[in-house]
């Protein structure tokens, strides 16, 4: 384990595998963590070599139990309010990748824990995983991004609920919530399996993946007209690409595109 970047990275053909190696401190958010994060994020966005990125945790125990808390009490009120900048600074990299991400939860994923699953476009859990945000039990609120991008994903009242009751969810509650997109079969390694599902992205087309990302993301909190003109502008940048002439010829050849992000 590298304290000052706590982060194993290995490539699996077109994918991308980041893991948080901090098992002892429950692969907890330290200052150092988020600038990796950040730091590999903004990489992977230009890194051709990359189709999708699955971000994981060291271990069967936990993805990641939120705030490092031995860290946090030596910060004082501004160390804090410099730790929450930098949520959404790294955190937003993560958030506005056009790499496609996949959270492969392990275990445990709490707080700031939960919240960095949230920030990837789709998750998959362990059997044995558990999902919430005790924050205000702590007599704090969720700072990096739970309050807004949980009610995006399971709608408000189940936010709520999960923020102000402090619910956990278990891994077969969270795919009911849509909280999840998939639970990994029992005993079966969650990263492999996160790596297995996501070999269409690996596969695809980048640019259209790219697109339809911005496309979905950017119209979130637009009123329709304005999403679908969003979409138009997406649409635009796979229109002259060499992946839909490949897509168009495959078709007519009857064989299997060859994507090569051009």
């Amino acid at each position: 384990m590298n304290e000052s970047f706590p982060i194993r990275v290995e490539q699996r053909g077109a994918v991308a595998v980041w893991t948080i190696d901090r098992p002892a401190r429950r692969n907890a958010l330290s200052r150092a963590t988020l600038l990796a994060l950040g730091g590999l994020a903004r990489e992977a966005a230009t890194n051709a070599s990359i189709r999708a990125v699955v971000l994981t945790g060291a271990g069967d125990a936990a993805f990641c139990a939120g705030a490092d808390l031995k860290e946090r009490r030596e910060m004082s009120d501004d160390d804090v309010r410099a730790q929450l900048d930098l949520y959404q600074s790294e955190l937003g990299a993560l958030d506005r990748s056009p790499k496609p991400v996949v959270a492969a939860i392990n275990g445990v994923a709490l707080g700031g824990g939960l919240e960095l699953a949230l920030c990837c476009d789709l998750r998959v859990a362990s059997a044995h995983a558990e999902l919430g945000l005790p924050e205000t039990s702590l007599g704090i609120i969720p700072g990096a991004g739970g309050t807004q991008r949980l009610p995006r994903v399971v709608g408000e009242g189940r936010a709520k609920e999960m923020i102000l009751l402090g619910r956990r969810l278990t891994a077969a509650e969270a795919i009911g919530w849509g909280l999840v997109n998939r639970v990994a079969p029992a005993g079966a390694s969650v990263v492999d399996d996160a790596v297995a599902w996501v070999r269409p992205i690996a596969e695809g087309a980048p640019i259209a993946q790219a697109a339809a990302l911005s496309a979905v993301d950017r119209a979130l909190d637009v009123p329709l007209d304005v999403g679908l003109a969003l979409e138009r502008v997406s649409y635009e940048k796979t229109l002259a690409s060499a992946d839909r002439r490949e897509a168009l010829a495959a078709f007519a050849e009857k064989r299997s595109p060859r994507f090569e992000g051009r």
